[in-house]
């Protein structure tokens, strides 16, 4: 794995020791509209994330084959508790054109190694869509939640 770093000064405290972070929240980008996961949400996850195309470029603990309930428990197990500690922020990503269409997610978490991932429906994938998605999420790291430092290790073989 790469560990790229992105650091902006200057720093400031980080939000979850206020009590401040859990905050979740839509956000708008001109083509996207990324809105908290949820658990209705488990069905078109499960539709469209277990493709290896997709997996190979995840953590480890992701397991394969994914199983037939995997997004169900990912998201009711592990993001929504989560999420409601402050630990987490997970969006679906929406077209705009397309609203109710789940095409994805991104995440940031409050690790020490590993504060954002991601992930695009292979038809949805070398449009800029992720850059778009990344970029707002990156400025709510920075801007609502006051991290200093974002560290995002990624799989060397995802060049894009």
């Amino acid at each position: 794995m790469s560990d790229p770093l992105i650091a902006r000064l200057p720093s400031a405290k980080p939000c979850w020791a206020d009590g401040s972070a859990s905050v979740q929240t839509d956000i708008q980008t001109p083509r996207l509209h990324l809105r908290p996961l949820t658990l209705a949400d488990a069905p078109a996850v499960q539709r469209l994330f277990p493709r290896w195309e997709i997996v190979r470029f995840l953590a480890a603990h992701v397991p394969w084959p994914y199983p037939s309930d995997g997004a169900e428990r990912f998201i009711r197990d592990l993001c929504l508790p989560a999420m409601a500690r402050g630990e987490e922020w997970n969006w679906s990503l929406r077209p705009k054109s397309e609203p109710d269409r789940l095409i994805g997610i991104i995440s940031l978490m409050a690790k020490p190694d590993n504060n954002r991932g991601f992930w695009l429906d292979l038809d949805w994938q070398g449009q800029g869509l992720m850059a778009e998605a990344s970029e707002a999420v990156t400025d709510f790291w920075f801007d609502t939640l006051g991290q200093p430092v974002l560290r995002v290790p990624k799989a060397i073989d995802n060049a894009a």
